[in-house]
């Protein structure tokens, strides 16, 4: 006789003092703007006492009712037209759904594919650009590189509901749930109903959207192809054209008859490891795993905006562009796999122009030889992306590619 499945039924006696504290400890660290009732961390945490023990007085009877989000876009990039919806909490519901992401984390995490990356403990999107590289050397060289057409706004809130009630059993937690789903939206002071979709800004969005598309992992597991995914952005290694080609097949009857969502046809293609893809904000190939071009083009728009000609070039403008510089170059530069340098001496170049303009007020090569490279990173204090890099050593350990800079120079990540 077939098992019968055991389910978890008592997530809500698990919702303590203690974890509503470090809920809201959790949701302070991620800041945030303030929701609908105009509510912000710092007024919530006056009364941060009496606030999470009527909190959890609530969450524990089910009279807990979520506020409508608060509707914000944001510029998909500097220069894009194009605006990406975020819903923003209020800082109470915040709390509860990090109290409620803790919960259920525990309940879904050890279930998750190893080949799943995105929001999940001890992983990220270094390990998993590795795994595909790993993938590419063992012979998986053919690509295809889907994307689902808006993932977190389309997602059938039957699907997440089902998904989650096949593991948890408490109905005052799916209730809880299905609330925070169908809270709606304020937009403009008006009042909008939500019928599909997790909101983009929500604690515990990127946990149910993992849930959701672990049904796929699994699915293209057990066909026995080889995936990397992080969220919502994934691809499937194959070895032939034709093996591709049945993956996306069978991509598209699940995400499109299982989980009522569909591809993208316009940026779903099937490549080559040899001609190069873009992956997690980086361009993989053959012969090179360097930025892609779009994410250059982020860089240089954030420091345009903090390097415009009419402003002064004083300490807090340096440190500010240092910020992003020590981002961008943490992430494409420290990893092992990156073939950044060179394009990262261009790009520093680049930034000492940009620093000459503000200062001299004039853009000219000349002044080149005003302000050399020493006075920006030995007096000023400017970090270089250059730095950051890594190259393996004969040994197999890594070492930086350029010697640091010295103690003097204002930001330098020790």
């Amino acid at each position: 006789m077939r098992e019968k499945k055991v389910k978890v039924h008592s997530l809500t006696g698990r919702i303590t003092p203690k974890l509503m504290e470090q809920a809201f400890r959790a949701v302070r660290k991620n800041r945030g703007a303030a929701g609908v009732d105009k509510v912000s961390i710092k007024m919530f945490e006056a009364n941060l006492d009496q606030n999470l023990a009527a909190l959890m007085r609530e969450l524990k009877t089910g009279e807990f009712r979520p506020k409508p989000l608060r509707r914000a876009h944001i510029y998909k990039d500097f220069r894009s037209k194009k605006k990406r919806p975020l819903g923003i909490p209020v800082v109470r519901d915040r709390v509860a759904q990090e109290v409620l992401r803790r919960l259920l984390v525990k309940v879904f995490e050890p279930q998750f594919h190893d080949d799943s990356y995105g929001f999940i403990k001890n992983r990220n999107c270094h390990q998993a650009i590795e795994r595909v590289l790993h993938l590419h050397s063992e012979g998986y060289t053919v690509v295809l590189d889907a994307d689902i057409r808006g993932f977190f706004d389309n997602i059938p809130h039957r699907i997440i509901m089902d998904k989650v009630a096949a593991e948890v059993a408490d109905g005052n937690i799916l209730r809880l749930i299905e609330r925070f789903l169908a809270a709606g939206v304020m937009e403009d002071g008006v009042y909008k109903p939500t019928t599909v979709g997790t909101p983009q800004g929500g604690v515990i969005s990127p946990l149910l959207a993992n849930i959701v598309l672990n049904h796929l992992d699994w699915k293209l597991h057990e066909a026995g192809f080889r995936f990397v995914r992080y969220a919502d952005d994934f691809v499937v290694a194959c070895t032939s054209q034709l093996q591709a080609q049945e993956a996306l097949a069978l991509v598209r009857i699940i995400l499109e008859k299982e989980l009522g969502l569909e591809l993208n046809e316009e940026k779903t293609k099937i490549s080559r490891y040899g001609s190069g893809y873009d992956f997690l904000g980086f361009t993989l190939q053959s012969r090179s795993r360097k930025m892609r071009p779009k994410s250059v083009q982020k860089f240089k728009d954030k420091v345009r905006m903090l390097t415009v000609r009419k402003h002064n070039l004083d300490a807090q403008a340096i440190a500010r562009l240092n910020q992003v510089i020590r981002g961008t170059a943490n992430y494409f530069g420290r990893p092992s796999f990156s073939t950044c340098r060179w394009s990262f001496q261009k790009l520093d170049s680049w930034i000492r122009m940009r620093l000459r303009c503000m200062r001299l007020k004039r853009k000219n090569y000349n002044d080149n030889h005003k302000l050399r490279a020493r006075y920006f990173h030995h007096k000023l204090g400017l970090l270089t992306l250059e730095q950051f890099c890594t190259v393996s050593t004969a040994r197999g350990n890594t070492r930086y590619a350029v010697p640091r800079l010295g103690a003097t120079q204002v930001g330098v990540a020790r």
